[in-house]
């Protein structure tokens, strides 16, 4: 009888200078043909377009209230970390943003590149990148608007120096959404033992449950490094019907929204916040 007992561990100290996890990337080049199957490996992260996209959209919408009907995401400059073959990219391109998505496995790359080639309006608004975070750090402080990081930081090496580079490339009061797993004995059950080995929704040592990160330690490391949380939201995928939808529960997937602090003092965060998202912070608080 395998016993996972819940307790903090700390990460370990890492003495490497990259948040790239070659062995990460091994598992992912090989996949790199499968992207753009609806019906393959990637199936649930192409279904999980239909809440991460309209959850990016509708907290950008309700920051601004200068936006274009057609294109309600124009003007707005995105960096899409670990970007893949492009399936977040594209739709937020179609939202009408200028799309920066990258990627360290070269292949992934060249799908998405290949991709987007087929629609002449992504083709414009989007580029791609084969690069590190933190490889771009130099040539983009302060660049982007909004960072979309999905599925991604519980595949980074160093997430404290992943976070940083985050702060870096952001613009003062710009927006980072989070999409990852939390480190719950249900997450090894149903993310790795039923999702992996038994009905192989996604390939079998796609992910470690020792890198799952629990949304308390990530908004701890989110606003040691400047950032104000502003929501957390549980996410549930069923994989009979093929589709997510926003649950209260945080004890498996989790989206979260943080923002870079201004150059400005600012008051503190929920004085701030609309009324929804403190009744959703205080929902989801302490929730396993």
């Amino acid at each position: 009888q395998l016993l996972l007992f819940r307790f903090t561990v700390k990460r370990p100290f890492s003495t490497s200078h990259s948040s790239v996890d070659s062995k990460e990337m091994k598992k992912f080049q090989l996949l790199a043909h499968k992207w753009w199957d609806e019906e393959g490996e990637y199936a649930a992260l192409h279904s999980m377009n239909d809440i991460r996209v309209p959850f990016i959209r509708d907290t950008l919408l309700s920051m601004s209230s200068n936006y274009h009907l057609g294109n309600p995401l124009s003007g707005i400059k995105i960096l899409d970390v670990g970007c893949g073959g492009g399936l977040l990219s594209e739709p937020l391109g179609r939202l009408g943003a200028s799309v920066t998505g990258i990627d360290p496995v070269e292949d992934n790359i060249r799908t998405a590149d290949q991709h987007k080639s087929f629609d002449p309006v992504l083709a414009e608004r989007i580029q791609y990148k084969s690069s590190s975070l933190e490889e771009i750090v130099e040539e983009s402080m302060e660049t982007f608007d909004v960072i979309v990081a999905s599925e991604v930081v519980e595949h980074v090496a160093d997430l404290e120096m992943f976070i940083k580079c985050c702060s870096q490339v952001l613009k003062p009061e710009g927006s980072l959404f989070i999409t990852t797993i939390n480190k719950t004995q249900l997450s090894y059950v149903l993310g790795i033992v039923v999702a992996e080995k038994i009905m192989g929704i996604v390939p079998e040592g796609t992910h470690e449950w020792e890198k799952f990160v629990p949304p308390e330690e990530l908004e701890h490391l989110l606003e040691s490094n400047g950032f104000s949380v502003r929501s957390v939201k549980g996410m549930l995928y069923n994989p009979l019907s093929g589709s997510w939808s926003w649950v209260q529960s945080t004890s498996l997937n989790y989206a979260l929204h943080a923002v870079r602090a201004g150059a400005q003092p600012h008051s503190h965060a929920t004085d701030t916040l609309p009324q929804t998202d403190v009744q959703q912070r205080s929902a989801t608080a302490g929730t396993a």
